[in-house]
């Protein structure tokens, strides 16, 4: 049986999601859910795949939207704090545990989201595209996808070695290196709990793309277009890009 990569034990998200998943970024999933139904050109009833959807927060809030929504996690820690918020809200969503480098959809979406940065950790660039690859397979012919990636640009533009700050009672101490020629960015988290002194740490690296690497591969892929933006505002990915939004149609 192969090794499991760092993200899928389901201990690392225990620890780290209250710190990844903030009450700001919770706070921002609305807007974010409605840009993707406007650059996508859903309404109600449009069907759409959420790939890492990690605890649901935009697939929620496009729940919410009346869209159909299949959310996809290989954690299910996260598919059930995801199930938790739909029932509070009154909303249903599919849920699957799936690893999308294998998901297989008996079903095709009208659009697919991935967003949050949550791409570039596999142990290779295959399993990487792995994950595009599922994706675009998913989509029902000329479908969305639209897809929130930390580019190399801008990865490049706010580097920092690192910083440190408090949330959901821990303290935080962050350290940040590049890996090889700005292939990857080198993360190191370590917490302390602020009431029992305890501490944790873990090293992971998220691998860099250009956009017009990622634009290239995607459409390797199967995706027949890809347009490149710095938000989901259709802004540029120019020197004041936000962050990078590829929008591909199947």
């Amino acid at each position: 049986m192969a090794e499991k990569e760092w993200f899928e034990e389901e201990n690392f998200w225990l620890e780290y999601g209250p710190i990844m998943f903030d009450n700001a970024h919770w706070a921002e999933a609305a807007g974010v859910a409605d840009a993707v139904c406007k650059i996508a050109g859903l309404s109600a009833g449009s069907s759409i795949l959420d790939a890492c959807c990690g605890p649901g927060r935009i697939s929620v809030e496009l729940a919410l939207l009346g869209l159909n929504v299949t959310g996809v996690d290989i954690m299910q820690p996260f598919l059930d704090a995801a199930k938790e918020t739909a029932d509070d809200e009154g909303v249903h969503i599919d849920l699957i545990r799936a690893d999308m480098r294998t998901f297989e959809s008996p079903k095709k979406f009208d659009a697919a989201c991935n967003l949050y940065t949550s791409f570039g950790y596999c142990s290779s660039i295959e399993e990487d595209l792995k994950i595009l690859k599922s994706i675009a397979k998913s989509l029902k012919p000329n479908g969305f996808f639209i897809f929130e990636a930390l580019g190399r640009e801008v990865a490049v533009r706010n580097f920092i070695e690192g910083e440190w700050f408090e949330r959901a009672g821990k303290t935080v101490l962050t350290e940040f290196s590049v890996e090889g020629a700005w292939e990857g960015l080198r993360s190191r988290w370590i917490l302390i709990d602020n009431k029992t002194g305890k501490r944790i740490e873990h090293c992971f690296v998220q691998r860099l793309y250009s956009a017009t690497e990622l634009r290239n591969l995607m459409l390797e892929c199967g995706f027949n277009s890809v347009e490149i933006y710095g938000g989901f505002d259709f802004s540029g990915y120019d020197q004041k890009a936000k962050t990078m939004v590829l929008v591909a149609r199947g």
